[in-house]
Order: C-alpha cells, then structure tokens, then sequence
C-alpha cells in the first residue's frame, strides 16, 4: 500500500515495513491490523516514522504503535532507540508532558458493594483532586528547595511525607525515581511547577473508577489482585506545567546543538544532540527531574484517593487499597538491549509508548518477576481499558517496549464540534458512568468516539507477541479536569 506517497509493505497480519529509502539509517516497523492501517492512509504519522528512522546512531527499526497518531517531530506511539555513543536525544520523541504516565490502584471492593454509593464517591474524588488547567486548586505549595527534593526523589519523597506507603514504590516502574538533575531545570519551569503538585490537569488526564469486568489470564490477575468485579481507580497525569517548561527549554538548546553538530534534520521539531553531549546530558538530568515530578504528582494523587475511599466506605477499605503499578508514557531511558546477537546499552525513546519488560527481568521487583511488567493501557471515558503484561517477544523485537491507550482518531477541535449539540456527561450517565468536570469544553473534546476502540489496538499487541491481555476493566465514574 502507498501512505501519503510512502511505500508500506505488509509483512504479517500485524507487522508492516516501511523500506529503507533516500537518508532513511533503518527500516520503519509499524504494528497494526488492515483497518487501523487503513485508518492511518494520509496520515503524517507514516512519515515521521520515516523522519525518526533518519537520525544519528539508530538502532533497530523506527517503531510505531498500533495507537500512533500524529505528534510533536515523532508520533505519538512511536519507539526508538539510539545508541549512546553514536546516538542522540531528542526532545520530540519524548514530548511535551515528561511521564505522561498511568498508576492503576485496586480496592477490596467489589462493584456490587461499590456501585449504590457511586455518587458520592465521584463527588468526593472531585472535590479532593484537583483539576482543570493551571494550579489547579493544588493544597501543596512548595518552596523552591521543597520542590528540588521532589525533583531529585520523586515518589520517594511523597511517600517520606506521608502521601502514601513505603511498598508503593516497589510496585513503580524505576521505583519512582530517575537519577533526575534539579539544577538543569529553569527557574521558570520550577516556578510553574511549585503549585501544581498532586494536581490532575486538563486535556486527556482523568481520574477513573473502573471494575474488573473480564479476566483473559487468571494467574497473571490473581496475582495481580484483580479478580473479576473488583473495583478499581485509574489515574492519568503527568508532569504538569513544569515537564511542559522543560521540554520548551530544551527544545531551543536542541535546534543550536543540532546545528552545532552538524546533524541533519528532516524535520526541524526532531532536533537533538549526540547523548555524550553537554548539551544532551543537561537535557537528560531536566527530563529526569520532571519525570520524578510526574510520579511524585501520582502518588498524592493515590493519597487523596484513599482519602476519599476512606470517607465513603471506611478505613478498613482505604487501607486495603494497592498500587498494582505506575508506568511511564512519555520517557527516554539508557537500557541494555540485544541487537544482532549483541547486547548494547541504548538510549530507548518512548512517546505515548509503555516499557514492557518481560517475566524473569532483573529490573523488575520480584513480585512480578514471574509474570512480567504489568502494562496499563486506558481507552476512553465510554468504553473499557485493560492491563497487560509485558512479554519475551516485545523485548526481542520493540526494546520491551508496547501501545500505551486507544490512540486519537479525531482532533480536539473536531470533537468539540461533533459534541457541541449533545450532552455528552448525560449520554455517559445513562450508559451507567459518572462524569465530573471542571469544564465542558473538557469533556466535549474527549468523547468516546475521539479515540480508536482501545480493545482493537490491544488485539494487536497480544496477537504480535509484544504484550498480554490480563484483564478488561469498565468505567463507572471519571473525573476530568
């Protein structure tokens, strides 16, 4: 099939190749059934796969989701990997919201005992997280010194003032913490930063009652601790103004190192600088500095969930609330990878893509050194999300790498518009979910059928071997900023 002028050849029933062609360092690899295929005719995503797949010191293919879309210089569900002494670092293919991320909690309730309280528990949520844009009604303000702990500790630091349990962090990827540099973060980005902490956000960030309503792998959700019916909350957020400052920041030093280097460019929003650079090294310590901020913010955000678990139904239910895990969306990371029968130490980009690492890695903590990385895939406020776990066949063919939602099919603007004369928190209501909103604007941009059916995009992934369906979860109630 030819995409916007690219050649795309059909390797399998799930795998497609873009071939090496013009500057092209690497193939491109994209997963993805004949309709999501089809689906993504004209679409610029194929190209920037091919754009991605020009970059110094790639290693493997240009990768690309069967959720990818459109993004900022590389799409959105896009991996790639460099390696780090002839690689690079690119902004653009981690994003504007540094640990974009998902944290998934399990009560020990069961939607039956849950559901006649529903209500009141949506209006709790809401009145103790805080959403919608800017501060956001955030109950932490830090000092500037405060918040270079948070930026140097991430979760750690939450959990040492209180904002949840020293076991959380076992069940975090990286433990919640990356070797993050406060001091390569700007003023202004800290400045931005210091009020938002424990803050939901806008656009697709959403706090989420779910309940357990299908089980494909009993032992994987058994260990898990979700068992058919259990209720459960999503969390979605991530670094807040403060990432966005961040990769804002980096973004103009990327354009002059770029320069400086000599690399070339096929598109001036993938500007980057070699990873043994200065100017790479500063960036790093910036984006790991964010990314703590981002599992810090979710594990307040865990806090005032049990908070308002505990006001509802008791606090025997609070205390029995568990992270089942944290996974970043929106991250690059040095790992070791084998490449051609040759293990190398790689600098693995991952924009709106999860690290899925399979059963037996070292980096996993042991409780799931048997199943493999647990992976959170949210779809959208109408339909379902799911849990995965990470697998033998995406470390061997993606970094350890998989899909990370539904993927948008529609802009925001033309959702709004095709929600404009609806209600869609009543249309939601009547199909048994609770939405609370800061504003409607919010809501209308992220209807239901904005997004891909996440359960296509899951079929995906568990048919190609790079993830594992566990268990479907169903919404009953969501707050959004």
């Amino acid at each position: 099939m030819t995409t916007a002028q690219i050649t795309v050849e059909q390797i399998d029933a799930y795998r497609w190749r873009v071939p090496k062609q013009g500057k092209m360092r690497t193939y491109g690899l994209i997963f993805a059934d004949a309709e999501l295929m089809h689906d993504l005719e004209g679409d610029q995503c194929i190209q920037q796969v091919v754009n991605v797949a020009h970059l110094p010191g790639i290693v493997g293919p240009s990768i690309a989701m069967p959720d990818i879309h459109w993004g900022y210089g590389f799409p959105i569900g896009g991996v790639a990997a460099f390696d780090e002494n002839e690689g690079v670092i690119s902004p653009g293919g981690v994003g504007y919201d540094i640990n974009c991320g998902v944290r998934l909690l399990r009560t020990p309730l069961s939607i039956d005992e849950a559901r006649p309280r529903l209500k009141e528990l949506a209006d709790k949520l809401y009145q103790r997280i805080p959403s919608g844009v800017g501060a956001s009604r955030s109950d932490v303000r830090l000092s500037v010194k405060e918040l270079e702990r948070v930026l140097e500790r991430g979760a750690e630091w939450a959990v040492e003032e209180g904002y949840g349990r020293p076991r959380d962090l076992e069940c975090i990827e990286a433990g919640g913490r990356l070797p993050g540099e406060p001091d390569c973060v700007s003023h202004r980005a800290k400045e931005r930063g210091k009020n938002q902490l424990g803050t939901v956000g806008s656009g697709n960030h959403f706090v989420e009652v779910g309940y357990v309503a299908e089980v494909y792998d009993q032992a994987a959700a058994r260990a898990l601790g979700l068992e058919r019916g259990t209720v459960t909350v999503f969390i979605h957020s991530g670094s807040r103004g403060l990432g966005y400052q961040v990769c804002d920041d980096y973004l103009d030093t990327m354009v002059k190192a770029a320069a400086k280097y000599g690399i070339e460019l096929p598109d001036k929003q993938l500007c980057c600088a070699p990873l043994a650079s200065t100017e790479a090294k500063n960036y790093i310590g910036a984006m790991n500095a964010a990314a703590n901020y981002a599992f810090a913010n979710r594990q307040l955000m865990s806090h005032y969930v049990r908070g308002a678990l505990e006001e509802i139904f008791g606090r025997w239910v609070s205390e029995a609330t568990d992270l089942v895990y944290d996974v970043a969306h929106n991250i690059a990371k040095f790992e070791t990878h084998e490449v051609d029968g040759v293990k190398r130490r790689v600098c693995v980009h991952r924009k709106g893509a999860t690290r899925a690492f399979p059963p037996g890695h070292p980096e996993l903590h042991p409780r799931f050194r048997e199943i493999g990385q647990p992976v959170l895939i949210p779809g959208d406020m109408g339909r379902y999300s799911f849990v995965l776990v990470g697998t033998a066949g995406a470390f061997n063919e993606t970094f350890g790498s998989t899909c990370h939602g539904a993927g948008r099919k529609m802009s925001r603007h033309q959702a709004k518009k095709v929600a404009r004369p609806r209600n869609i928190p009543k249309e939601l209501e009547e199909r048994g979910i609770l939405v609370r909103a800061a504003s409607r604007a919010t809501v209308d941009e992220e209807i239901p059928e904005a997004y891909k059916d996440v359960a296509k995009v899951v079929d995906v992934v568990d048919a190609a071997g790079i993830g594992k369906k566990v268990v479907k979860l169903a919404p009953v109630a969501v707050v959004k900023g």
